[in-house]
């Protein structure tokens, strides 16, 4: 019988040969075994993500599988999630994008739509946003939280600006920074590095992370 990492290998396997139908006959034949959807998230497409992740640093993957790649991925939480219309009552704004200088959208897309499916209310700000509009989107509609995503190395150091920018204008009691991405997920420790508040290791977690966050917000507002 086939466990989760052989699944997750074998969905890998269809993300880099741009195999999108192949991709959904994956997913139907885990959920016909009775692997729970969230154990699908986690455990059979967030790993593929985080390989996809170590395959582009190394400069094996084109764009082009890149862009599939990140269709599968969403075709996967769009089947797994059944409900993926806003709550009628928000859990609050939240902003996410991928840092300056970095285009991986396949990880961000993916913590997007389940916070949406969990109930909040996301400003997808896209790839290569600039550390100044995260914040000023921030501002704007009133988000306790930045989602930044970055897929490698040096890319997430682009994060530090940010974190730089909402210390100088004293804004750290009222908006926490959460970072994400597949570079994360082997370098914890990177986390503290550019200045993050909190990370989750995949999409699954993100929920948890940013009500823990918006929380943290919220009782300092308190006092």
């Amino acid at each position: 019988m086939m466990n989760s990492k052989d699944w997750s290998d074998k969905l890998l396997v269809t993300m880099i040969n741009a195999d999108r139908s192949g991709a959904a006959e994956i997913i139907e034949r885990t959920l016909a075994t009775g692997i729970e959807a969230r154990q699908v998230i986690a455990e059979i497409l967030d790993p593929a993500i985080v390989q996809l992740g170590r395959l582009w640093e190394e400069e094996t993957m084109s764009l082009a599988q890149n862009f599939v790649a990140s269709k599968i991925a969403e075709d996967t939480l769009l089947r797994c999630i059944p409900n993926m219309t806003a709550h009628p009552h928000s859990k609050g704004a939240l902003v996410i994008g991928n840092i300056e200088d970095d285009f991986h959208s396949l990880g961000r897309k993916a913590v997007g739509l389940f916070l949406v499916a969990a109930g909040w209310d996301v400003h997808d700000l896209g790839n290569d946003v600039p550390a100044e509009e995260l914040l000023e989107k921030a501002l704007e509609v009133d988000a306790c939280v930045i989602g930044v995503s970055a897929m490698m190395q040096t890319t997430a150091l682009n994060i530090r600006k940010l974190r730089q920018l909402i210390d100088k204008r004293g804004l750290a009691h009222r908006i926490k920074l959460a970072v994400g991405g597949a570079v994360f997920n082997w370098r914890p420790d990177l986390v503290a590095e550019v200045g993050g508040d909190g990370t989750a290791h995949n999409a699954v977690g993100a929920d948890e992370l940013f009500m823990r966050l918006q929380a943290e917000v919220l009782r300092g507002k308190a006092l």
